[in-house]
């Protein structure tokens, strides 16, 4: 990884600066906070798609998921019945794991359970941070894989019926959208997230 000079802007030091499509993501949506239903089935998606990959591997093929998913509508998804699952295992513009996908169309399903008991899936979720963002102080790359609020998280969805949700799963989750502000002390968009 590069190093930055002074006149450049400081982000977070996981940013690859030689990918220009992960800074554009880094800079414009990881850690702002996310209260549309449909985004964060998504993200919800998306960060149960990475399970043992790169966040970055998932990065490259969203457009592709947003297409094979119905643009991550859940009534939709949550229709999706075998044909469809044997359809999905043919796009090589998605992660072709059987069991991933068959989760994503099962967590469609718990997340409308989830919808109709609380009034949104939003206003449940963001429960697990007191309904506004944890602001963490990073500095290097001392972050956490984890957290209590996490853990919780995690316990509660797997109760639920939820695949594919394991306290790390639920932690980036609640990086990418906001819940937690993890960017680094240094980064430009730790205070212009704050803000928001």
């Amino acid at each position: 990884m590069k190093t930055q000079h002074k006149d450049e802007i400081c982000r977070c030091p996981w940013v690859d600066l030689t990918k220009p499509d992960y800074i554009e993501y880094h800079d414009k949506e990881w850690g702002v906070p996310v209260y549309d239903d449909r985004l964060i089935f998504e993200f919800l998606s998306l960060e149960s798609a990475q399970a043992g990959l790169s966040w970055y591997t998932v990065l490259k093929k969203r457009e592709n998921y947003r297409i094979a998913f119905n643009n991550f509508e859940p009534q939709k998804v949550a229709k999706f019945n075998d044909a469809r699952i044997e359809k999905l295992l043919l796009n090589p513009g998605i992660i072709r794991n059987r069991l991933k996908i068959e989760a994503t169309i099962n967590n469609a399903r718990r997340f409308l359970e989830v919808q109709r008991e609380s009034g949104s899936f939003a206003k449940y979720i963001w429960g697990f941070v007191g309904g506004k963002p944890v602001i963490n102080t990073i500095r290097k790359l001392d972050y956490t894989a984890t957290s209590p609020e996490s853990d919780a998280m995690s316990k509660d969805l797997k109760k639920r019926g939820f695949k594919f949700m394991g306290s790390t799963i639920c932690y980036a989750h609640m990086q990418a959208t906001g819940m937690v502000n993890d960017h680094s002390v240094e980064c430009f968009r730790r205070k212009e997230i704050m803000s928001l």
